[in-house]
């Protein structure tokens, strides 16, 4: 019968790992992976990772890296990568509004949660298959062998988009002894939790594995006028391999996967209840502003379908010295959403979104494993990826009388409508806002390797390079349907200032200097122009479609970065290595209504006047729609650099990892919300330093100790252009300056009888940030803030379990997930048109219960 053990490893790497297998369980950064069995005789495990796209003991492996294993993820009850954090501390993962929303952050850097034009700095790996939307990573991990997070750049080895880090999840491979799990668990909130994964042989040289698994929960929190609840869990999956080794140097596996969430997705509660809370409550509306209460007040369930398939094929062919590794993948992802987004019971604004991916992805490399001193690692990457969304904005039948109270009136749009010769009840009319599609074709290629060069034993220096061409490709259209917003107010005041005689800017623009002048004075004054009031309603005005004669909808990439790095084995214990490494992210783009031409490309009038807008190529075009503003298609390049020194040491009984680092990324790009839209620009540059320290400990038989600390010093060294005015030289808000994950893990063995009881107790602390630098609307700039209150985070959560394991191969045991019911703001955001009020996402409560599980 053909193993799947994938190779020794040498003398030394055995000798080191042996005494260190008996922490197997332990976690962050030392935390040791299993492997598949070893062949027989050979008495223990062998502990790898796969970081550097090699297979190496984690202490040889010269990255910043944590490894969580399959095991420990079993008894944290680890359910999906928002739950990694708890055992990763330089990791952090935030879910936002709807299921699909979700932002990984390494030493933090981190973005793309809310935009698919925006692919995230932390690179998502599955099996070796880039994942370039969070929603297409969130499917509960199952039959998961480890998962390696890769602090900081790592462009030399991976072919997309990792300027900030990398999380690489490694499944099992099929197994050619019959064999299995059946796992069943139920909690509070109706919480049940069943999957399954069996595995075994087809013939001599394939063997076969099927997975799944099913997750439902009740929502933790309720809409109390609809009596519905809301933040539940709902998904599935399903996934089936092959390994096929037709000879002992050919090695094939080809993985399908399906998976599915559709949830009612996610509780937001309100932290401040602004001056326009009581004209909610005048049109019928309600909210609450008991923010741990996990009550809400919603027009509508808010729904959230996601389906994300594909299939991979993986073929490893050893020649001689040789190794040549093929991964081809397609994928597709369908993201639905369809929401209440003022987030009140008033029906003021609901969001729909229908998103499809549907991505190609090939890399091929060739790797050496020569006796000699030189080694090396070359390959190549491609991807090609297509994006489509249509999107829109719908006005419900209270949006009208509540946008009358605020401004002061409930006749003042009959008013407007009468002067401005509209029919009555056409502003903010129930029925359509906006309705947007979205399209992009984005095309990349990359060459990338690694030089070893080992001069004399254990001094290995590393050369390391990328090359990447990237092409995006893009369009976007939109049409409003609010009369007020296809109007601008000083041009219309213009045309009934001159009785008519002014209709068009050729018109003004004619008039003598001191004419237009005075025109436009007059037309900005709210003593004399009345309409100027009105501005602030005029939320979605017209969008300039492109491609147009002027934007060409594309943006162009390339680049080379490079690593050098050198690496001592100091003795059998320790390694120690410093490093000099450089990142790349291409340009994302403004997949959104808020996607307006860059400055320079349009010059706006005063007051958004097209009449008294200066020349500028879209005005000399003609391309000009009612209350064009300025501001971004899209962001340019993130550029990555880290310094890095580490020490790696493993003694029986106690290991520990340390890496000092100082990092700054060019251009991050930064994607806020402004109150009614999102800005896209690049931050100037953001810089941390810090260090990443965790370590393991093993006083006695079956007793684990980890420790884990990441220190994060983070700056903006330039950011001018932020909604929120000039941040260069404050700290990003939400990077908090220590993180800490520690477990202790007792394995009590019952005799010789093959029984025993693991018992895990871990903690996860975040100390006391600023979420964010303040909010466009609440705040103001950071200069003359309208109001001071800058909200605050800290986490500390702790989870624990007890399984008794039994030698028949049956477990039973309890878990609980922020045992002490820690409560915290996850962030908070500008209320939805509602200036002064400030919403935000409270933090999940205490979960608990039972589970059986069978191995066979």
């Amino acid at each position: 019968m053909r193993s799947t053990y994938t190779g020794t490893a040498g003398s030394y790497r055995f000798i080191l790992l042996a005494g260190a297998a008996a922490v197997v369980a332990a976690m962050p950064g030392v935390a040791h992976a299993q492997d598949e069995e070893p062949e027989a005789g050979q008495g223990s495990n062998v502990i790898i990772v796969t970081a550097s796209k090699r297979e190496q003991t984690l202490q040889e492996t010269p990255i910043a890296v944590s490894v969580t294993s399959g095991e420990v993820i079993e008894q944290a009850q680890i359910r999906d990568v928002l739950d990694l954090q708890t055992v990763t501390p330089s990791l952090r993962v935030s879910q936002l509004q709807s299921a699909s929303s979700t932002t990984f952050i390494i030493r933090g850097f981190g973005n793309g949660d809310n935009n698919f034009g925006i692919e995230p700095s932390v690179g998502v790996f599955i099996d070796g298959v880039f994942r370039s939307r969070s929603a297409s990573a969130l499917s509960d991990l199952n039959m998961v062998q480890r998962i390696e997070v890769l602090n900081g750049p790592q462009s030399t080895l991976f072919g997309k988009n990792a300027s900030a880090g990398v999380i690489s999840v490694v499944t099992k491979e099929p197994q050619y002894e019959f064999g299995g799990l059946l796992e069943a668990s139920y909690g509070n909130f109706d919480a049940f939790v069943l999957r399954g994964e069996i595995t075994g042989p087809i013939s001599e040289n394939i063997a076969f594995s099927l997975d799944g698994s099913y997750n439902r929960r009740d929502g933790y929190a309720k809409i109390v006028n609809l009596d519905e609840k809301i933040s539940e869990r709902n998904r599935w999956s399903a996934r089936g391999q092959l390994l096929i080794e037709p000879t002992p140097d050919l090695k094939i596996r080809a993985i399908a996967d399906y998976s599915k969430i559709d949830e009612a997705c996610c509780q937001v509660s309100t932290l401040v209840a602004g001056p326009t809370a009581a004209a909610i409550f005048a049109v019928g509306g309600a909210l609450d502003t008991d923010f741990f209460s996990y009550n809400t007040f919603l027009n509508q369930v808010p729904e959230n379908v996601v389906e994300n398939y594909g299939g991979s094929v993986q073929v490893d062919w050893n020649v001689g010295k040789l190794t040549v590794t093929s991964i081809t993948a397609y994928r597709e992802l369908k993201n639905f959403q369809n929401q209440d987004v003022d987030f009140t019971s008033a029906r003021i604004v609901s969001e729909l979104r229908d998103q499809e991916v549907d991505t190609f992805t090939q890399e091929l490399r060739i790797a050496s494993d020569f006796d000699g001193p030189l080694n090396f690692l070359l390959g190549g990457f491609y991807f090609d990826e297509s994006i489509t969304q249509n999107s829109s904005l719908t006005t419900g039948p209270d949006a009208r009388p509540f946008f009358a109270l605020l401004a002061g009136n409930p006749l003042v749009f009959n008013a407007v409508e009468q002067g401005l010769g509209l029919p009555q009840g056409s502003i903010f009319s129930a029925g359509p806002l906006t309705a947007e599609r979205f399209a992009m074709d984005n095309r990349a290629i990359s060459v990338f390797g690694t030089l070893d060069f080992e001069p004399v034993d254990g001094l290995v220096f590393t050369a390391g390079f990328n090359y990447t061409e990237d092409k995006k490709d893009f369009a976007l259209s939109q049409q409003a349907f609010d009369e007020l917003a296809n109007i601008n107010l000083v041009d219309a005041f213009i045309v009934q200032a001159t009785g008519g005689a002014v209709t068009n800017r050729a018109a003004f623009q004619a008039l003598p200097l001191a004419n237009q002048q005075a025109l436009i004075a007059a037309a900005t004054n709210p003593a004399i122009n009345p309409l100027i009031g009105l501005a602030p309603f005029q939320f979605q005005p017209p969008f300039l479609n492109l491609p147009n004669a002027v934007e060409p909808g594309r943006t162009r990439d390339d680049k080379l970065t490079y690593l050098l790095r050198a690496a001592y084995q100091i003795s059998n214990e320790v390694n120690i290595y410093a490093s000099y490494a450089t990142g790349f992210k291409a340009s994302s783009v403004n997949l959104s209504r808020d996607s307006r031409p860059v400055f320079g490309d349009y010059i706006p009038g005063p007051g958004r006047s097209f009449f008294a807008a200066p020349a500028s190529p879209i005005t000399n075009a003609g391309l000009a729609v009612p209350n064009l503003a300025t501001g971004s298609r899209f962001a340019g390049p993130e550029e990555a650099e880290v310094y890095e020194l580490g020490m790696k040491a493993q003694w029986p009984g106690f290991g520990f990892n340390l890496a000092l680092f100082d990092q700054n990324i060019k251009g991050f790009q930064s994607f806020l919300f402004t109150g009614t839209g999102f800005q896209l620009n690049n931050a100037g540059e953001q810089s941390v330093r810090g260090f990443e320290f965790d370590s393991t400990i093993n006083p006695a038989d079956g007793l684990v100790f980890t420790f884990a600390m990441t220190y994060l010093d983070a700056k903006y060294d330039s950011f001018t252009a932020s909604p929120v005015g000039d941040l260069s030289g404050l700290r990003p808000g939400g990077i908090p300056e220590f993180n800490i994950a520690t477990s202790a893990t007792y394995t009590h063995e019952f005799g010789d009888s093959g029984n025993k009881l693991v018992t895990r107790l871990d903690y996860a602390h975040e100390s006391n940030v600023d979420i964010n630098n303040g909010l466009p609307t609440f705040n103001g700039p950071v200069n003359a803030r309208r109001d001071p209150r800058i909200f605050q985070r800290e986490v500390n959560l702790v989870n624990a379990s007890m399984i008794f394991q039994m030698e028949n191969g049956l477990e039973i045991g309890a878990w609980a997930r922020n045992l002490l019911d820690d409560e915290y703001i996850i962030t908070v955001f500008d209320g939805v048109a509602q200036a002064g009020t400030v919403s935000g996402y409270p933090s999940q409560p205490r979960t608990y219960g039972g589970l059986v599980r069978f191995r066979f």
